[in-house]
């Protein structure tokens, strides 16, 4: 089973826009070669240099979704960020947060970076910066790598 997070904004920016900034964004971390495009992570998605699989979708979810339901914003776009079994995870999930770190500095609005629905890594709600208390999750080099001022607060998708 593949290892996988999502990161959903609720922003006004377009998916092109968010891809090109996260194209410009992994290009500048050495994540992508010169052959990703913002057209390549809008259409199947790219690899980085680690594996991790990226992909820019446009979304727009029913009114029952868990994003909707337990954090009170509607996701426009999400980034799919599906890791390579064959690398070590945890330094594919540094690259992750180097990279969300850097695409909220560009792109405005409501974010969540999550695991299936199930732990929340990272929420910013009205330009407001959380971070979950687990320390396994947020060991201090990737405290580090978070460009934004936040405060440690761990959120929670409603169980059913």
């Amino acid at each position: 089973m593949a290892i996988s997070y999502s990161l959903e904004l609720a922003t006004p920016a377009s998916p092109a826009q968010v891809a090109a900034d996260l194209r410009a964004i992994g290009s500048g971390l050495g994540l992508f070669g010169g052959s990703v495009t913002p057209q390549r992570l809008l259409d199947d998605g790219a690899a980085t240099v680690l594996g991790t699989w990226i992909r820019v979708i446009e979304t727009n979810p029913p009114g029952w979704n868990p994003v909707v339901t337990d954090l009170g914003f509607t996701p426009t776009v999400s980034v799919a960020f599906r890791m390579d079994k064959e690398t070590e995870i945890s330094v594919q999930q540094d690259d992750m947060i180097k990279t969300v770190s850097r695409l909220l500095d560009q792109v405005s609005g409501d974010a969540v970076l999550h695991s299936g629905y199930e732990a929340i890594w990272l929420l910013r709600r009205g330009g407001d910066v959380s971070l979950s208390e687990h320390t396994d999750l947020w060991p201090e080099r990737r405290l580090a790598a978070v460009a934004q001022t936040y405060r440690r607060e761990t959120h929670r998708f409603a169980e059913e």
